[in-house]
């Protein structure tokens, strides 16, 4: 078995840094850990794509969804993918979960640090954020689902986690 590529180090030295728990797939460029957010739990995964110098940070949760309701779940994430600058949200449709995926390229075979944490950050709260939304569209009654305005439901901000930090402000 090939030990992991300096790019993947980095990241694996990373995580270290912040004490962040993850563990390196063997025979692959991936870490996988998962964090306790305000409302969900995110499984994320960090792919290193070493002739590119590339880093994916993805972080998913499940959301089981019916039927009939997938299409105001994936009008909703487009709405709110149109609102971001990096990265962007998507449904897996066999696997019935939220994706939140964000690529950098990187100069260096060795990856900055603070890029690195920085994506991951941005995984964690764009999964967060958006997971109370889809909700409201999975728990919404077949018989009302037709009446969601998802334009409204986004425009809602008693759903979005608090900034860490700002709650000792409050």
């Amino acid at each position: 078995m090939r030990p992991p590529s300096l790019q993947t180090k980095s990241v694996s030295d990373a995580f270290n840094q912040q004490g962040w728990e993850h563990e390196v797939m063997e025979g692959r460029e991936v870490i996988s850990t998962v964090f306790e957010a305000h409302h969900t739990r995110v499984q994320l995964f960090a792919q290193t794509f070493t002739q590119l110098n590339a880093l994916s940070v993805v972080g998913e949760t499940s959301m089981p969804m019916d039927e009939l309701k997938i299409p105001y779940l994936l009008e909703l994430l487009h709405r709110a993918n149109k609102q971001m600058n990096l990265g962007g949200l998507e449904y897996d449709l066999d696997r019935q979960r939220v994706v939140f995926r964000v690529t950098n390229i990187f100069e260096k075979e060795k990856y900055d640090a603070d890029i690195i944490s920085t994506m991951v950050h941005c995984t964690i709260a764009e999964v967060d954020r958006i997971t109370p939304y889809c909700a409201i569209v999975q728990q919404t009654a077949d018989d009302l689902i037709e009446d969601l305005n998802i334009e409204r439901l986004l425009l809602r901000e008693d759903l979005i986690p608090p900034v860490p930090g700002d709650e000792d402000q409050l």
